[in-house]
């Protein structure tokens, strides 16, 4: 006669073995709390399905548990890094680029400066005419600069560049007008050379530069602008100099008959710093 019933007391000690227990034997009500242990689990024994939603929180993880091979290519969105996530050791070199950076934060590159006519004096040898205010009958009056277009005229003005200035080329543009209606082009070259601390300031200037001559419009006082010019070398470039510039207009490269008035010079330097500290 087959048994139905064995006593606890019947059963000796490790007598049931894994391979005696049915396959749904073990019930979650038949588990003692706390009874299984993480040494008691096999190494594949928790999926993806068995893990509460939320379950894993950051205390959970140890310190090396996330690899980079473990993350999903886009998987960690601007959403997912705390405010205080990326720091400066967590940026590779060049990994900040100027379209990265704020409109706001002033960074090395292209800069310019504006010299007014005002600002400059004719040469003592083959100089154009003296600091003029020519009163229109509307609008500003100008302080201009005559040039006549006999010969070659020249005019003087100096500028000390920013620390931040890379000591290299500039270029620049004039901007001038004609009192006539001539329609004729107006050539301007620029010629620099600088000056540190105790340097001999009776040095000569560095090669004329002339931008592409510009041709008037042909009507009186019309503003003209030329093009950017091409690269300026200026002697003696370096850093805290004081830098002396000559503009001339070159006849020979124009052909405007009438008297060109400068009003300004505006130069483009370049910076390889963001500031002058």
């Amino acid at each position: 006669m087959p048994l139905t019933q064995i006593k606890t007391s019947g059963v000796a000690a490790d007598a049931v073995t894994a391979a005696k227990l049915a396959s749904d034997a073990v019930v979650t009500a038949s588990i003692v709390d706390d009874a299984v242990t993480a040494a008691k689990l096999a190494s594949n024994a928790v999926v993806t399905a068995s893990i509460v939603d939320d379950a894993v929180t950051s205390d959970k993880l140890a310190s090396n548990a996330v690899v980079t091979a473990s993350i999903v290519d886009d998987a960690v969105t601007a959403a997912k890094l705390a405010s205080n996530a990326v720091v400066t050791a967590s940026i590779v070199d060049d990994a900040v680029t100027s379209d990265k950076v704020s409109s706001d934060i002033k960074v090395a590159g292209l800069e310019t400066i504006y010299v007014p006519a005002a600002a400059m004096y004719p040469n003592s040898t083959a100089g154009c005419a003296d600091l003029e205010q020519v009163e229109l009958s509307n609008g500003p009056e100008l302080k201009c600069l005559d040039f006549d277009a006999s010969s070659d005229e020249n005019a003087q003005f100096t500028v000390a560049f920013p620390k931040s200035w890379n000591e290299g080329t500039v270029t620049f543009q004039a901007f001038f007008t004609v009192t006539g209606t001539n329609t004729g082009t107006v050539a301007w070259g620029l010629s620099g050379v600088s000056f540190a601390d105790n340097a001999d300031i009776n040095t000569a200037f560095g090669t004329n530069i002339v931008a592409t001559a510009k041709a008037h419009s042909g009507t009186s006082n019309d503003m003209n602008v030329t093009a950017v010019s091409g690269a300026v070398t200026i002697t003696g470039a370096a850093v805290d100099t004081q830098t002396y510039f000559q503009v001339m207009r070159d006849v020979s490269a124009d052909d405007q008959t009438g008297d060109a008035r400068l009003l300004g010079i505006k130069l483009f330097f370049t910076t390889n710093a963001s500031n002058d500290a």
